[in-house]
Protein backbone atom coordinates (compact mmCIF):
# COMPACT_ATOMS: atom_id res chain seq x y z
CA UNK A 1 0.00 0.00 0.00
CA UNK A 2 1.24 3.43 -0.80
CA UNK A 3 0.74 7.00 0.34
CA UNK A 4 -1.55 8.82 -1.19
CA UNK A 5 0.84 11.28 -2.93
CA UNK A 6 2.58 8.59 -4.07
CA UNK A 7 -0.40 7.20 -5.59
CA UNK A 8 -1.29 10.48 -6.98
CA UNK A 9 2.34 11.41 -8.87
CA UNK A 10 1.88 7.81 -10.47
CA UNK A 11 -1.84 8.51 -11.68
CA UNK A 12 -0.56 11.85 -12.90
CA UNK A 13 2.21 9.95 -15.12
CA UNK A 14 -0.34 7.29 -16.11
CA UNK A 15 -1.96 9.99 -17.69
CA UNK A 16 0.95 10.67 -20.07
CA UNK A 17 1.79 9.39 -23.44
CA UNK A 18 3.28 6.43 -23.89
CA UNK A 19 3.20 5.72 -20.11
CA UNK A 20 0.42 3.10 -18.41
CA UNK A 21 0.33 2.25 -15.23
CA UNK A 22 2.97 0.27 -14.77
CA UNK A 23 5.24 2.21 -16.44
CA UNK A 24 4.33 4.86 -14.24
CA UNK A 25 4.97 3.14 -11.28
CA UNK A 26 8.56 2.01 -12.22
CA UNK A 27 9.25 5.28 -13.04
CA UNK A 28 8.13 6.80 -9.73
CA UNK A 29 9.98 3.94 -8.48
CA UNK A 30 13.14 5.15 -9.91
CA UNK A 31 12.66 8.76 -9.29
CA UNK A 32 12.28 7.60 -5.47
CA UNK A 33 15.29 5.90 -5.42
CA UNK A 34 17.52 8.33 -7.14
CA UNK A 35 15.87 11.18 -5.33
CA UNK A 36 18.71 13.82 -5.99
CA UNK A 37 19.91 12.79 -9.00
CA UNK A 38 16.50 12.30 -10.85
CA UNK A 39 13.79 13.62 -8.69
CA UNK A 40 15.33 16.76 -7.94
CA UNK A 41 16.66 17.91 -11.05
CA UNK A 42 13.06 16.59 -12.76
CA UNK A 43 11.17 18.92 -10.29
CA UNK A 44 13.73 22.17 -11.01
CA UNK A 45 13.31 21.44 -15.27
CA UNK A 46 9.34 21.50 -14.73
CA UNK A 47 9.09 24.37 -12.59
CA UNK A 48 11.55 26.39 -14.87
CA UNK A 49 9.10 25.46 -17.91
CA UNK A 50 6.13 25.78 -16.39
CA UNK A 51 7.11 29.13 -15.64
CA UNK A 52 8.45 30.46 -18.97
CA UNK A 53 6.15 28.20 -21.32
CA UNK A 54 4.94 30.45 -24.24
CA UNK A 55 3.00 29.71 -26.75
CA UNK A 56 4.65 31.41 -30.27
CA UNK A 57 2.53 34.56 -31.43
CA UNK A 58 3.61 33.75 -35.29
CA UNK A 59 4.05 30.19 -35.72
CA UNK A 60 2.49 28.63 -32.67
CA UNK A 61 5.38 26.43 -31.31
CA UNK A 62 5.70 25.49 -27.71
CA UNK A 63 8.81 27.05 -26.50
CA UNK A 64 10.08 29.46 -23.39
CA UNK A 65 9.94 32.36 -25.69
CA UNK A 66 8.06 34.35 -27.60
CA UNK A 67 8.86 34.44 -30.61
CA UNK A 68 10.02 30.79 -30.70
CA UNK A 69 13.77 30.00 -31.23
CA UNK A 70 12.66 29.08 -34.54
CA UNK A 71 11.11 32.06 -35.58
CA UNK A 72 14.09 34.32 -33.79
CA UNK A 73 16.86 32.38 -35.78
CA UNK A 74 17.92 34.43 -38.70
CA UNK A 75 20.11 31.45 -39.94
CA UNK A 76 16.45 30.66 -41.12
CA UNK A 77 14.66 31.07 -44.27
CA UNK A 78 12.14 33.51 -44.13
CA UNK A 79 11.14 32.37 -47.89
CA UNK A 80 10.03 28.92 -46.55
CA UNK A 81 7.17 27.87 -44.50
CA UNK A 82 6.33 24.48 -43.74
CA UNK A 83 2.74 24.14 -42.33
CA UNK A 84 2.64 21.01 -40.06
CA UNK A 85 -1.04 19.92 -38.02
CA UNK A 86 0.99 19.85 -34.56
CA UNK A 87 3.46 20.85 -32.46
CA UNK A 88 5.05 17.28 -32.27
CA UNK A 89 5.10 17.57 -35.98
CA UNK A 90 7.15 20.37 -35.90
CA UNK A 91 9.62 19.45 -33.44
CA UNK A 92 10.65 15.59 -35.47
CA UNK A 93 10.90 17.74 -38.88
CA UNK A 94 12.85 20.52 -37.06
CA UNK A 95 14.94 17.47 -35.60
CA UNK A 96 16.33 15.99 -38.87
CA UNK A 97 18.06 19.34 -40.13
CA UNK A 98 16.87 18.98 -43.35
CA UNK A 99 14.51 21.73 -43.57
CA UNK A 100 15.79 25.24 -43.64
CA UNK A 101 12.71 27.33 -43.46
CA UNK A 102 10.57 28.07 -40.61
CA UNK A 103 7.00 26.64 -39.72
CA UNK A 104 3.79 27.22 -39.32
CA UNK A 105 1.40 25.04 -36.71
CA UNK A 106 -2.30 24.72 -37.45
CA UNK A 107 -3.25 23.07 -34.02
CA UNK A 108 -4.91 19.98 -35.80
CA UNK A 109 -6.67 18.85 -38.60
CA UNK A 110 -9.68 19.53 -40.21
CA UNK A 111 -12.26 17.00 -39.38
CA UNK A 112 -15.80 16.23 -39.85
CA UNK A 113 -16.07 13.62 -37.03
CA UNK A 114 -14.58 15.19 -34.44
CA UNK A 115 -16.24 18.77 -35.49
CA UNK A 116 -12.71 20.63 -35.97
CA UNK A 117 -13.95 23.41 -38.47
CA UNK A 118 -11.48 25.79 -40.62
CA UNK A 119 -11.91 28.29 -38.09
CA UNK A 120 -10.94 26.13 -35.06
CA UNK A 121 -7.53 25.91 -36.97
CA UNK A 122 -4.78 28.56 -37.23
CA UNK A 123 -5.39 28.52 -40.49
CA UNK A 124 -6.43 32.71 -40.96
CA UNK A 125 -2.77 33.42 -39.76
CA UNK A 126 -1.60 31.53 -42.24
CA UNK A 127 -3.13 33.07 -44.77
CA UNK A 128 -2.19 36.00 -43.38
CA UNK A 129 1.65 35.33 -43.23
CA UNK A 130 1.42 34.78 -46.64
CA UNK A 131 -0.93 37.62 -47.60
CA UNK A 132 2.44 39.75 -45.96
CA UNK A 133 4.62 38.40 -48.70
CA UNK A 134 8.17 37.63 -48.45
CA UNK A 135 7.40 33.76 -48.52
CA UNK A 136 8.16 31.83 -52.13
CA UNK A 137 7.21 28.00 -50.82
CA UNK A 138 4.49 26.62 -48.39
CA UNK A 139 5.36 23.11 -47.81
CA UNK A 140 1.95 21.23 -46.68
CA UNK A 141 3.31 18.70 -44.25
CA UNK A 142 -0.24 17.29 -43.13
CA UNK A 143 -0.20 13.57 -42.33
CA UNK A 144 -1.26 11.33 -44.38
CA UNK A 145 -4.81 10.72 -43.35
CA UNK A 146 -8.02 11.53 -44.66
CA UNK A 147 -7.97 14.26 -42.50
CA UNK A 148 -4.36 15.57 -43.27
CA UNK A 149 -4.98 15.39 -46.83
CA UNK A 150 -8.51 16.95 -46.53
CA UNK A 151 -6.71 20.12 -44.46
CA UNK A 152 -4.09 19.81 -47.35
CA UNK A 153 -6.22 19.72 -50.25
CA UNK A 154 -8.64 23.37 -48.50
CA UNK A 155 -5.14 24.92 -47.98
CA UNK A 156 -3.95 24.61 -51.13
CA UNK A 157 -7.80 25.90 -52.45
CA UNK A 158 -7.18 29.09 -50.19
CA UNK A 159 -3.39 29.60 -50.87
CA UNK A 160 -3.52 29.20 -54.66
CA UNK A 161 -4.48 32.75 -55.34
CA UNK A 162 -0.76 34.00 -53.82
CA UNK A 163 2.14 33.92 -56.21
CA UNK A 164 3.76 31.19 -53.91
CA UNK A 165 5.31 27.95 -54.73
CA UNK A 166 3.15 25.20 -53.28
CA UNK A 167 4.27 21.71 -52.66
CA UNK A 168 3.25 18.51 -50.27
CA UNK A 169 5.34 16.25 -48.52
CA UNK A 170 5.54 12.90 -50.42
CA UNK A 171 3.81 9.90 -49.81
CA UNK A 172 3.96 6.46 -50.54
CA UNK A 173 6.21 3.24 -49.58
CA UNK A 174 8.38 3.57 -46.85
CA UNK A 175 11.83 2.60 -46.75
CA UNK A 176 13.08 -0.74 -45.93
CA UNK A 177 9.21 -1.26 -46.38
CA UNK A 178 7.72 -4.41 -47.51
CA UNK A 179 4.40 -4.72 -49.40
CA UNK A 180 2.87 -7.58 -47.81
CA UNK A 181 2.63 -5.33 -44.57
CA UNK A 182 1.59 -2.04 -46.05
CA UNK A 183 -2.39 -0.77 -45.83
CA UNK A 184 -4.05 -0.25 -49.09
CA UNK A 185 -3.89 3.29 -48.69
CA UNK A 186 -0.36 3.61 -48.70
CA UNK A 187 0.05 1.02 -51.46
CA UNK A 188 -2.54 3.13 -53.68
CA UNK A 189 -0.29 6.81 -52.63
CA UNK A 190 2.89 4.78 -53.99
CA UNK A 191 1.02 3.35 -57.21
CA UNK A 192 -0.36 7.12 -57.68
CA UNK A 193 2.88 8.34 -56.89
CA UNK A 194 5.25 6.39 -59.18
CA UNK A 195 8.12 7.99 -61.42
CA UNK A 196 10.44 6.68 -64.29
CA UNK A 197 13.24 4.69 -63.16
CA UNK A 198 16.58 6.54 -63.98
Amino acid sequence: MTSPEIDALTQALARLPGLGPRSARRAVLHLMKKRETAMAPLLRALERVNEALAVCSICGNVDTTNPCGICADPRRDARLLCVVEEVSDLWALDRSHLFPGRFHVLGGRLSALEGVRPEDLAIDSLIARVAAGGIDEVVLAMNATLEGQTTAHYLAERLESYPIRLTQLAHGLPVGGELDYLDEGTLAQALRARRPVA
